[in-house]
């Protein structure tokens, strides 16, 4: 019989933190922290594998699920003293998703499970004959059930709360009456009723009901699009955590509040957190009521460390156990009831980049880590928010209003008030930021289209500003200085300044700031925490980190990022420049080789500028120069006027400039005359480039700069094209060497962008010093889709499961990362490491995809330069988990 349950309580548990692939996070740690001694309530777990099985089998559970469900719930009144559908001594319970990964906010949640109209009156007698709290948490569990599990639309019983509010002149939840309670919970059930969507009687039926809906969320619209954002396989499946309740809502000497070990935007290695008394978990995450600080603030507002000095003592002492458990700052959930601390969660905590960094160097320093554990502590990804601008300090700036600083960075933006509008607007190339009254989980595809996110409730731990940090993405929440009008779409300040739908607006996340019309921005610097974290990466790590660029601009960025080199520079960019497209277009124009050299002469002197340019950049680095790779009809105009234009410069009438183009238009051109069949047909080209590129070295080695140029064929798919290109080369090169009577030292290679050259690596080896494997047409060859066309497509696969990353931005590792590998392989047998092997496509700046070109023994990577740290911090943690022999 399999097992799909694991029991947690009283200092015993089944699961422990290695276990997360089965229990989840959620389920793993909470197993490991009652394991440790901390106080957490009793519970279960029912495994990933009964998430997988639900799917697989039409959302029908293993047939012996609900008795070790039941063996589960015994074990939990066993450990807590109370009786699940007992109405004079009543256990409820927690519903609880968890991923093995964190996706907060994603999926559902259940609370006060097992409540009816007769155990409500039995918790009132436990709790001393307190009926508001009863029916508080009876009014709490009618909706989130109603919602969550019956799939009624929620804003029908949030409207009912908010008129009687209204009705009695209450400001806050808190302010009903156990008869307000009362009177709320019949009109919920007259509300289910109507809709035909009654919350059943039976706590056994609303606990299946309620596991079921934990794993239907799992493929709901927003966990499946956050799993797309954030390459998380769907088959992994949910784990359900069930718990029983312990009860934040219980009365002024109870409360509830989430906290961090570190401070989760700065870094700094202090406690941090944010609490509610008389309240649910709930009421903290979805920004409901503004929270209090854990510790005086300054503010005013009451902090736990004043209002219940015991359990802010004993939640210190949690912090220092569990961070130094795990190494690693913890995110923590907390229940007080009657003054009594219980721990509900932890989980190492979202971070922004500087807190991660800064983290990361301060525990190295405080004895808590390895140089090699540290880097480890930084996703690779989130290094983009210390690469890009911050709002330019010197700038004037009118601040309308101030707010929590959820995320740090700055972001400019055009206001739009629902998360929609954020995607349409972001797709038509426009840079938005998303104004909510407070974020929820079915906000995340308009939160990552925006460049920020302002929200006018929720405080530092809210779903706002967690999924913000995660996301990279400065924002402001809890305002209370601002007013938001979704009929009109404005926001207005205390102030009176107004933002209307369209208006720009910028914000400083670092201070919760909001700003007033568009702030220039600019670069950070590149020291500190962050110099400190790439030296060790650059100690640690074993490949090299090239930048794909070809302009001055490119170079030097790329150079000030750590580039040890230049790994692609695509001269046919280079052309397009006004000064030198119509001397291009003359030469594709032209009848004859005469005609050709003619128009090549003049740009000539164009492209050895370009050169001297890089090398003298990048001395002392290599630069590998690609042979002019695309069609040659890109490069012609598609107007008449521009056509006309060129007619007059090659003293032609239009006619003439139409044919030409129409002759040399092709129906598929990615697998036209192309790459190296430019050069074999038109050598004139190849030598005019290799002429240009070795010319530049010359003078650059003769000004004292080192020079290391690598030529490169594109688009091979033998040893024989390779060769005819080569002999273009060499014999360019030796005539140029004999002319000037100087010489310098290159190398020559060829782009590995086709199946059959994956396929033939041994034989086009032989002809080659380096390989470099150009993986966006490599992936469009292989897969046979084109990364231009089949967006919707992968779209679905994606969604299907058939890819969980979009193979055009994490390299396909079970089809073209096979090819790759089985090339790598047969150029080592030819050449060993006589070869240098590496990657210039997107790839090359991807995290996963650089773990993998690692494992496979590749030399380096090529990237853009924005990525270049990215590449470097991904290498070094790949030679951290799997050092190279």
């Amino acid at each position: 019989m399999s097992k799909w349950v694991y029991n947690f309580g009283n200092g015993a548990s089944e699961g422990n933190a290695e276990m997360r692939d089965l229990l989840g996070g959620k389920g793993a740690n909470v197993a490991e922290m009652n394991a440790i001694g901390l106080p957490v309530p009793a519970g279960f777990t029912v495994t990933t594998d009964v998430c997988r099985y639900y799917y697989e089998n039409s959302k029908k559970y293993p047939n012996d699920l609900m008795d070790q469900v039941r063996d589960g719930i015994a074990h939990v009144e066993k450990v807590m003293g109370k009786k699940f559908a007992d109405a004079s001594n009543p256990l409820l319970v927690s519903v609880r998703s968890g991923a093995r990964v964190s996706m907060p906010g994603m999926m559902d949640t259940v609370l006060n499970l097992g409540l009816n109209d007769e155990t409500v009156q039995g918790l009132a007698k436990m709790a001393n004959g307190d009926e508001r709290f009863a029916y508080d948490s009876y009014r709490r569990f009618l909706m989130m059930f109603s919602d969550v599990v019956m799939g009624a639309d929620i804003n029908l019983f949030e409207h009912k709360l908010e008129e009687m509010k209204e009705h009695k002149g209450y400001k806050s939840d808190t302010d009903m009456t156990a008869y307000d309670l009362k009177e709320l919970v019949r009109q919920f059930r007259e509300i289910g009723n109507e809709i035909g969507k009654v919350v059943p009687q039976d706590p056994w039926e609303q606990l299946e009901l309620g596991i079921g809906a934990v794993f239907g969320s799992w493929m709901s619209k927003k966990a499946i699009t956050y799993r797309k954002l954030n390459n998380i396989p769907g088959d992994w499946g949910t784990a359900v955590t069930v718990m029983s309740m312990v009860f934040g809502n219980s009365g002024n000497d109870s409360g509830t509040g989430v906290c961090f070990s570190r401070d989760p935007s700065t870094g700094e290695n202090k406690y941090y957190g944010e609490y509610l008394l008389n309240a649910q978990g709930e009421d903290v995450v979805a920004g409901i009521r503004t929270p209090q600080p854990m510790s005086e603030d300054g503010s005013g507002r009451l902090s736990l460390e004043a209002a219940m000095p015991e359990v802010y003592k004993q939640l210190l002492d949690v912090r220092e156990k569990l961070e130094h458990h795990y190494k690693d700052m913890q995110d923590m959930e907390f229940t007080i009831e009657h003054g009594k601390l219980w721990m509900l969660q932890c989980r190492n905590g979202k971070r922004t980049a500087t807190a991660a960094v800064r983290m990361a160097v301060e525990m190295v320093t405080e004895g808590l880590l390895k140089k090699e554990e540290a880097i480890l502590r930084v996703d690779p990804e989130q290094l983009n928010q210390l690469l890009h601008p911050i709002l330019d300090p010197k700038a004037e700036k009118k601040v309308i209003a101030t707010g929590l600083p959820a995320s740090p960075g700055a972001a400019v933006g055009q206001a739009v008030f629902n998360a929609e509008d954020a995607e349409t607007w972001a797709k038509d190339g426009k840079k938005v930021m998303l104004v909510r009254l407070e974020t929820s989980p079915e906000d995340i595809a308009g939160m990552d289209a925006a460049q920020g996110i302002i929200t006018a409730r929720g405080g530092m731990t809210s779903h706002a500003a967690v999924v913000a940090r995660g996301m990279g993405k400065p924002c402001v929440s809890g305002s209370s200085e601002i007013k938001i009008d979704y009929s009109t779409k404005t926001l207005t300040t205390s102030s009176g300044a107004v933002i209307k739908e369209g208006d720009w607006v910028s914000i400083d996340g670092s201070k919760g700031q909001i700003i007033e019309g568009k702030i220039p921005t600019v670069s950070v610097e590149m020291t500190g925490n962050f110099g400190t974290l790439m030296a060790w990466v650059d100690e640690i790590k074993q490949m090299k980190v090239k930048a794909n660029a070809e302009t001055p601009r490119d170079a030097k960025q790329a150079r000030e990022f750590g580039a040890e080199g230049i790994g692609l520079a695509r001269t046919e960019h280079m052309f397009f420049d006004p000064s030198r497209i119509q001397d291009m277009r003359a030469m594709i124009l032209a009848n004859d080789e005469q005609g050709r050299r003619a128009a090549l002469e003049k740009l000539l002197p164009y492209q050895k500028q370009d050169f001297v340019d890089l090398f003298t950049i990048m001395d002392g680095l290599p630069v590998t120069v690609r042979l002019i790779d695309p069609p040659l009809h890109e490069f012609l105009p598609h107007t008449e006027p521009e056509m006309e234009e060129l007619a007059r410069h090659v003293g032609k009438d239009l006619a003439f400039v139409k044919q030409r183009s129409e002759e040399l238009h092709e129906s598929n051109p990615m697998l036209g005359h192309r790459g190296c069949r430019l050069v074999i047909t038109y050598p004139e080209i190849g030598e005019m480039q290799t002429r240009a590129i070795l010319s530049a070295a010359i003078e650059c080695q003769k000004n004292g700069i080192k020079v290391h140029p690598e030529i490169e064929v594109p688009l091979v798919g033998s040893k024989k094209e390779v060769d005819l290109v080569k002999t273009v080369i060499d014999a360019t090169a030796q005539q140029l060497f004999t002319e000037t009577g100087e010489s310098v030292e290159y190398t020559v290679g060829s782009m590995i962008e086709l199946p059959r050259a994956a396929v033939l690596a041994d034989e086009i080896a032989e002809s080659c010093e380096f390989f470099e494997f150009g993986t966006n047409d490599l992936t469009q060859t292989t897969l046979g889709m084109s990364r231009d066309d089949t967006g919707k497509i992968l779209d679905e696969y994606r969604t299907k499961g058939v890819y969980v990353a979009d193979p055009f931005s994490s390299i396909d590792q079970l089809g073209v990362g096979i090819l790759i590998k089985d090339a790598v392989e047969k150029a080592r047998r030819v050449k060993g490491d006589k070869i240098y092997i590496s990657v210039c496509g997107e790839h090359g700046g991807d995290p996963e995809s650089v773990k993998f070109f690692h494992k496979i023994g590749m030399d380096g990577v090529s990237c853009s330069p924005f990525r270049v740290p990215i590449a470097r911090l991904a290498a070094a943690q790949a030679a951290v988990k799997n050092p190279k022999k």
